[in-house]
C-alpha cells in the first residue's frame, strides 16, 4: 500500500512539473524557451545613460526623488510628477488622458522599467529620460511654470544638494521673470530680453533639473509577477508556490499570446515591448484634433536643445546612436505610437495612447477587429500624406474562448 501511495505521489508531482495539473495544457519545451525571453530575469544590465553622467549617482537620485514629488515646482503649486506617475498605480494615474493643471492630449506612461527604452513619450519626441522630465515643467496644462521660474527653485530651494552635484550655482539676480523660449508671447519676449550668457546659465540649471529626477527614475524597477516566479519555478524543474500557480487559462493565454495571437510581434521581451512605434488603428480621442503620432515628433527631435546631441548633453556625439540612425520620414511614421510595456497592464485601465479603450477584453476585440481610422487623416503643410487603409496589425483569428484565456494571461502580467 505504501509503495502504491509512493508511485502515485511522484505521478502526482511529474505531472505538476510538465503541465498545470494533470488535466491542464502541457508545457512543451518550445513553450519554456518562450517563456525565458519574458521572464524579468531575462532583463539585461542597465547601461549608463552617455547623455546624463549624473544618471547613476546616488546623491542625484536622491535629490531627483524631491524634486519627483515637490508641488512646488508648478504654477499653481499643486502638481508635482507623482500627481500623473502615482506610486501606487504602477506611476500612472488611471484615467485617459493625463491632468495637471489642465487636462492633456494624451495618456500618463507607467515609469518603471522605462529607463531600458531609447524613446520617450508616446510619439518619442524625447531621447532621454532628463529631456522628458523637463518639458512637462513648461507646458502649460501640466506643470504650467516658465524655465526660468524652474531653474530659480532649483537653485533657490535646493542649492547645497544641487552645489554638492553639479558645482557653483548661478546668481539669478540677473535673470527675467517668466521666461522661456517655447511659450508665445511675454514668456518668449522675456526670454529674448536675457543676454545669451543668462539664457545658457538657466538652460543649464534647467537641464540639470532634468538629469536629476532622471537619476531618480532609474531606480523605479518594474516588480516580478506571478507569472516569472511561476516559470521560473518550472525551469528550475521544480513545482511553484500555490499562490504563484497559473491556471490552465493562462497558459494557453501565453501560449496565445506568443504563438497564434501574435502580441509578442510589438510586445516581445521581459518588458513586453520592442520599445518601437505602430500604427494600430486606435479612434482618434478628438477627430477634431488628429494626433499624427511619431510623424511628427521624428522633425522635432533634431532641433531639441536637451536631445542627445544637444548642447547640454553629457555624450560624445558619437554616443547618439539612435538619434543619428533614425529613420526622419514622417510619413514611415503616420499614425504610430510607442508600443507600451504590459507588466502590471491589469492595473493601468483605460488604455492606449489617449485611454480610448475602457477593458483589456475590448483591447483584444480592436485587434481582432483591425480597424483604420488614419486612413482619414488630413494632410497637413504637405508633410504627412494619408496613404490609404494603413495598420500594422497582422490579421488573426480567436475564437470567444480563446480571447477570454488572452486575456487571463495579460492579467496575471
Amino acid at each position: 500500500m505504501k509503495r502504491r501511495s509512493a508511485t502515485l505521489g511522484l505521478l502526482v508531482a511529474l505531472c505538476g512539473l510538465a503541465m498545470s495539473g494533470c488535466g491542464g495544457p502541457k508545457l512543451t519545451p518550445y513553450d519554456m524557451k518562450r517563456a525565458k525571453e519574458f521572464m524579468l530575469s531575462s532583463l539585461p544590465p542597465l547601461l549608463p545613460d552617455p547623455s546624463n553622467r549624473y544618471g547613476d549617482d546616488p546623491r542625484a537620485a536622491a535629490l531627483g526623488e524631491k524634486l519627483f514629488f515637490d508641488t512646488g515646482l508648478s504654477a499653481n503649486s499643486a502638481v508635482s510628477c507623482a500627481i500623473c506617475h502615482q506610486p501606487d498605480k504602477a506611476f500612472q494615474d488611471g484615467i485617459p488622458r493625463a491632468f495637471g493643471i489642465d487636462q492633456t492630449p494624451r495618456r500618463t506612461m507607467p515609469l518603471a522599467g522605462a529607463q531600458w527604452g531609447d524613446w520617450y513619450f508616446w510619439d518619442g519626441r524625447k531621447d532621454s529620460q532628463w529631456s522628458q522630465a523637463l518639458e512637462p515643467m513648461e507646458t502649460p496644462a501640466e506643470h504650467g511654470m516658465t524655465r526660468d521660474m524652474v531653474a530659480r527653485e532649483v537653485v533657490t530651494r535646493y542649492r547645497s544638494e544641487y552645489e554638492a552635484l553639479f558645482g557653483p550655482a548661478p546668481d539669478t539676480a540677473g535673470w527675467p521673470y517668466f521666461a522661456s523660449p517655447l511659450l508665445p508671447g511675454d514668456p518668449q519676449q522675456n526670454w529674448d530680453t536675457a543676454t545669451p550668457q543668462v539664457q545658457d546659465a538657466i538652460n543649464r540649471v534647467f537641464a540639470n533639473t532634468g538629469k536629476a529626477i532622471a537619476a531618480f527614475q532609474r531606480t523605479l524597477k518594474p516588480e516580478e509577477s506571478r507569472v516569472d516566479r511561476f516559470f521560473a519555478a518550472r525551469l528550475a524543474g521544480q513545482e511553484s508556490a500555490e499562490a504563484d500557480q497559473l491556471t490552465g487559462d493562462e497558459i494557453d493565454g501565453f501560449k496565445l499570446f506568443a504563438g497564434k495571437a501574435r502580441c509578442d510581434n510589438c510586445h516581445s521581451g521581459p518588458l513586453f515591448t520592442d520599445q518601437f512605434f505602430h500604427n494600430t488603428g486606435v479612434r482618434l480621442s478628438d477627430p477634431e484634433k488628429p494626433d499624427y503620432g511619431r510623424a511628427f515628433a521624428v522633425l522635432f527631435l533634431k532641433q531639441d536643445l536637451f536631445s542627445c546631441a544637444g548642447p547640454y548633453s553629457d555624450a560624445q556625439p558619437l554616443q547618439c546612436r539612435e538619434l543619428r540612425f533614425m529613420s526622419e520620414d514622417p510619413a514611415v511614421f503616420e499614425g504610430a505610437f510607442k508600443t507600451p510595456g504590459l507588466r502590471g497592464v491589469s492595473r493601468r485601465a483605460p488604455y492606449m495612447h489617449a485611454g480610448q479603450i475602457e477593458t483589456l477584453e475590448e483591447v483584444v476585440e480592436h485587434y481582432v477587429a483591425r480597424p483604420d481610422p488614419f486612413a482619414t487623416l488630413p494632410e497637413v503643410d504637405g508633410t504627412v500624406t494619408p496613404h490609404g487603409p494603413h495598420t500594422e496589425v497582422p490579421e488573426i483569428s480567436l475564437t470567444d474562448e480563446e480571447k477570454r484565456q488572452l486575456v487571463a494571461f495579460l492579467k496575471a502580467l
